[in-house]
């Protein structure tokens, strides 16, 4: 069905509704059924080539495209022979408030005469994706209304650069095209006003949209293409520093030399000896074990996948197991699953040059330390003894510091902020039942390890005491509830169905009703695949998500 022309979009007089985000992943040569939208649908592709059809219209799609496509339209996806497909499928509702105060349902397209959108840089519209569909599974009104705030957020991200002027679509275009240049030309003497003569944009222009499109200045832009290529060259080439500084564009050695460290935090020699070299590590459970410096192919086997991300590290193998469900579930796109328990003939083919294994058993460390130099590493361990142990582990201590001073500071002024909603020592727990109708009160990981905090909630004497001990979760009775109960309780919700069924039962007990936190309205209900993780990326996204939770009661 053709949709009608509409020349001008009403956009005062219009209000999105989210409807559903959805991650869809389909073979290679595969090809959908043709529908006929009933909504409005965003398609945002990450992953593969192939022809989205619409309507009449044939779109190529390929990474980084994005088509908006309005309700009477029919669709079919069609993927490349040779290669899969991934991308984020989004359904919202639009409304229309009319002059006489009626409400209709908007069913033309919402950028005018077009549906190939432009995003400018792409990875923020991934972003702000990854985040709507991270919250997905809302189950409570204010975390639907912050879910729709995050949809609202992304569509004026989206209307914003497809509803410009074509002069200032054009001038984005044109700046895109000198960081082409410069990835082709980059060993050459570039200046900045050489980019804006070939833009053909006023100087003015051009670097703020340069920075919109890269996150960085030209020149900033320039000299890391220039360190990333030094260092391709560093790790692969013995020629003496000069002639490397060179070949990248810099003319002077000692200039190279500055940046570098700058940038790198090590000299160029330092690097060449890192990289081509290797260092004597002693892990979790005593092994020596000799490790490549900065060890480029990794395969983590573990809980905490987050922590790594964190470090901006990105390992080629890992246990979907660890992964699905969780807030990151998107990085399963990009790795490989190596199984749980450990498939070694799957690991063997990934050729990795350090494999991480969050585990104690010797016989499985024989067994694996054959395929690669092989690590053991307490994932249980707390969050800053962690990160500072991957940082040595993968070459990133810099990283580790950096990210775990971020963190501190944001997470003092949370719970700084979140003072006057809270009494002086309150306690806090929580629960969770598992392995069917087994209840367990949580000790030094998941969820538990972000509520206690100088400035935060207190645990309770029993808790106190199944934290000095290190334990990270223990098994109780439903008798020992209350010993274990704090001010504000945290019930943790799985996805098995008879796990479900014990936390209904309780929570409908009168033991329960008779509970301090219970009668007085301190009860948060808290979806355990998300949040029950002490991973780096899962306790930094709840310093957001943690006032939103507390800010409902049961």
């Amino acid at each position: 069905m053709t949709q009608p022309i509409v020349t001008t979009l009403p956009l005062r007089s219009l209000l999105f509704q989210l409807l559903e985000v959805a991650h869809k992943e389909h073979p290679a040569n595969w090809k959908s059924e043709r529908i006929v939208c009933k909504r409005h649908h965003l398609f945002v592709f990450k992953i593969g080539t192939g022809v989205l059809y619409i309507d009449n219209n044939q779109y190529h799609f390929a990474p980084g495209k994005s088509y908006i496509v309005p309700p009477g339209s029919s669709l079919c996806v069609q993927s490349d022979f040779d290669c899969e497909t991934s991308y984020f499928l989004i359904t919202f509702t639009t409304l229309q408030s009319k002059p006489n105060d009626e409400t209709v349902v908007y069913t033309h397209p919402i950028i005018p005469n077009r549906y190939e959108l432009s995003a400018y840089p792409f990875s923020r519209l991934i972003r702000l994706i990854e985040e709507l569909y991270a919250g997905r599974d809302c189950s409570s009104d204010i975390e639907w209304y912050t879910q729709q705030l995050r949809f609202m957020q992304l569509m004026g991200f989206v209307l914003e650069h497809n509803l410009r002027s074509d002069h200032s679509l054009s001038a984005t275009h044109s700046v895109e095209n000198t960081i082409q240049y410069l990835n082709r030309h980059y060993m050459e003497n570039i200046t900045v006003k050489q980019l804006v003569q070939l833009a053909n944009v006023s100087q003015w222009q051009f670097t703020p949209i340069f920075q919109e499109l890269t996150g960085k200045k030209p020149l900033d832009y320039l000299t890391d293409l220039r360190i990333n290529h030094a260092k391709e060259l560093l790790r692969s080439s013995d020629e003496p520093l000069r002639e490397i500084a060179a070949k990248v564009g810099f003319a002077d050695e000692y200039y190279f030399n500055r940046r570098f460290r700058n940038t790198a935090g090590i000299t160029p020699k330092q690097y060449a000896r890192r990289m081509r070299g290797k260092v004597r590590v002693m892990d979790w459970t005593g092994h020596e074990v000799d490790i490549p410096v900065m060890p480029q192919r990794v395969i983590y086997h573990g809980e905490t996948f987050g922590d790594l991300i964190a470090l901006g590290v990105e390992a080629i193998g890992s246990a979907s197991t660890f992964i699905r469900g969780t807030i990151y579930e998107d990085h399963l796109d990009d790795i490989h699953d190596i199984g749980h328990p450990f498939n070694s003939d799957k690991s063997r083919m990934l050729e990795p040059d350090l494999i991480i294994v969050a585990n104690e058993d010797e016989n499985l460390y024989s067994t694996i330390s054959q395929i690669a130099p092989t690590v053991t590493f307490n994932s249980f361990a707390p969050l800053e003894r962690r990160l500072h142990t991957l940082g040595d582990l993968l070459g990133k201590q810099k990283e580790a510091k950096l990210w775990l001073d971020a963190y501190t500071a944001k997470e003092s002024t949370m719970w700084l902020d979140l003072q006057s909603h809270m009494k002086t020592d309150e306690t806090a727990s929580v629960f969770i039942f598992d392995h069917g109708n087994r209840l367990f009160v949580m000790g030094t990981t998941g969820l538990s390890s972000a509520l206690y905090h100088p400035f935060g909630f207190k645990p309770g004497d029993k808790i106190q005491e199944l934290l000095a001990s290190g334990q990270a979760f223990m098994e109780i009775t439903t008798d020992q509830l209350s010993a274990y109960a704090g001010d504000r309780i945290f019930m943790l919700l799985g996805h098995n169905e008879i796990s479900r069924q014990a936390t209904h039962a309780l929570m409908q007990s009168s033991l329960w009703r008779k509970l301090p936190a219970v009668r007085n309205g301190y009860v948060y209900q808290v979806n355990a695949l998300h949040w029950n993780l002490g991973d780096a990326l899962t306790r930094e996204r709840l310093l957001q998500a943690l006032p939103l939770l507390l800010a409902r009661t049961s």
